[in-house]
């Protein structure tokens, strides 16, 4: 009587040493060859699979040591701004670390930051009072988000060039994760790939709250 597919898989899953008590069969039985080319040995089957199984894994491997890199590449230039921002005096020494290791060191084409409750004789720009639906559409804000523009009041800070941006990043800055926001950070690019939607924030976030933090320096 034949037997079905599934039944002889069952039985040889059972009795995993049939082919101790049968060594000749793996000699003998020969299969269709995976790649199209004439058929093989049971155990040479084996082999290609294991060959395949083993370049698979070293594909995977090669991905994670490239996110790996990557993501040490990130630490050491978020390293580097975190220094900066340690060191800023004013309210322009943190615009002026921003505008150098945004473009330098993030390759970041464009940014805009308001920020609140800063001295009256804060640098133009930075200070400037936003609406208050956009202050309250920042302070709903509990995670960057990127992709589309979300304030929209904030194309207006990019001036000439905002018709042109297709990306970006809307950061709230909070010195603590809970903590309520003391302004908004934008990142922009013309590149539509550059921010989007579904990608991680976690640096994202960690560079809001450092600017956060930075930001209260200057309140107190």
């Amino acid at each position: 009587m034949d037997m079905q597919a599934e039944h002889i898989a069952e039985f040889l899953t059972r009795h995993p040493n049939f082919f101790n008590d049968f060594p000749t069969l793996l000699a003998e039985l020969h299969i269709p060859h995976p790649h199209g080319t004439p058929a093989v040995s049971m155990s040479e089957r084996q082999l290609i699979a294991m060959r395949d199984k083993v370049h698979m894994l070293e594909n995977k491997l090669a991905e994670l040591i490239q996110f790996g890199e990557e993501n040490d590449g990130i630490s050491d230039k978020l390293h580097a701004l975190t220094l900066a921002l340690l060191t800023a005096h004013s309210p322009q020494d943190i615009v002026a670390a921003l505008t150098l290791h945004l473009r330098e060191g993030f390759a970041v084409p464009h940014y805009a930051i308001r920020a609140w409750n800063l001295p009256n004789e804060t640098l133009s720009g930075l200070s400037d009072s936003i609406p208050q639906a956009a202050h309250d559409k920042v302070a709903a804000l509990t995670q960057p988000v990127c992709g589309a523009l979300a304030i929209d009041e904030a194309s207006d800070w990019f001036g000439e060039v905002s018709p042109h941006l297709r990306a970006f990043a809307s950061i709230p800055l909070r010195p603590a994760a809970a903590a309520a926001a003391v302004g908004l950070l934008v990142l922009a690019s013309e590149e539509p790939k550059r921010f989007y939607a579904g990608m991680g924030t976690l640096y994202l976030e960690r560079l809001g709250q450092l600017i956060g933090a930075a930001l209260v320096r200057m309140q107190a």
